[in-house]
């Protein structure tokens, strides 16, 4: 087990000031999720938006752990359940418990797994390299694609086919990823090297 980048900035402070800075982090990351939303793009032939939110949950997952992790995108849903406007804009989904039961509920349900996913290789110092932290994000960026699909198939009506879902949900969405992916991949090792001193 490795120490994660909160663990380690926060671990030479007491207990009362640890957790403090473990839940002011968790919030944060909550907030910059619930930002990313709403830089979306709505695209005219797909009812799931094109947003930055995906790689504000797995980089913030790897920095926070995966209970921490989980925690900061299970609070991010339950904000947006209660009716805060956090989800991404539409023209046609409402705010508040109604997205979920819309197209894009798959995704949004999916980030709490995605999350812990990837904290959890995080924690096993996958976010320490380069290639590995690639390995730890494409692992959760397939579990929010697979959420999404999963979604897709079932609740659109009429039923859509997977292939179909795929082509809503996937296809659209997949090299802009894997840019955004390749790029955020290396913010943990370059955090990595700028705490070096704190973790020695």
């Amino acid at each position: 087990m490795y120490l994660t980048l909160l663990s380690t900035i926060a671990g030479r402070t007491d207990a009362r000031v640890r957790a403090a800075g473990q839940a002011a982090a968790v919030v944060l990351v909550t907030a910059l999720t619930a930002i990313a939303a709403q830089v979306s793009l709505p695209l005219p032939f797909t009812p799931v938006p094109f947003t930055f939110q995906p790689m504000v949950v797995l980089v913030g997952a790897m920095v926070l752990g995966s209970r921490l992790g989980a925690a900061s995108q299970a609070l991010y849903l339950a904000l947006g359940i209660a009716g805060l406007p956090i989800f991404a804009a539409s023209p046609l989904l409402p705010q508040g418990a109604a997205r979920l039961i819309g197209p894009t509920g798959g995704y949004l349900l999916s980030y709490p797994l995605a999350a812990f996913v990837t904290g959890w290789l995080a924690e096993r110092g996958f976010d320490r390299r380069y290639l590995t932290s690639i390995a730890a994000m494409s692992l959760g960026l397939a579990i929010v694609y697979a959420g999404g699909v999963a979604w897709l198939t079932i609740a659109s009506q009429p039923a859509r086919s997977i292939g179909a879902a795929l082509a809503a949900g996937v296809v659209p969405f997949v090299l802009p990823d894997i840019f955004k992916l390749i790029v955020a991949a290396g913010v943990m090792p370059g955090l990595w090297k700028i705490t070096g001193p704190i973790a020695r």
